[in-house]
């Protein structure tokens, strides 16, 4: 029973950092743009990773 003590806090602190993480995220535009990272690897890069090592 003394663990509840401990417990209940624990699950409210873990439960309230969520939501705040979560407002957060939606405050910063994080969830602006959904569809475009679906399609970006479609697109050519213009650079190939190959010239990136300096050679």
């Amino acid at each position: 029973m003394n663990i509840l003590y401990f417990l209940v806090p624990l699950a409210l602190l873990l439960a309230g950092s969520g939501v705040w993480a979560f407002v957060w995220s939606v405050r910063n535009g994080q969830f602006e743009d959904v569809e475009t990272p679906a399609i970006r690897m479609l697109f050519e890069d213009e650079s190939s990773p190959d010239d990136s090592n300096g050679t």
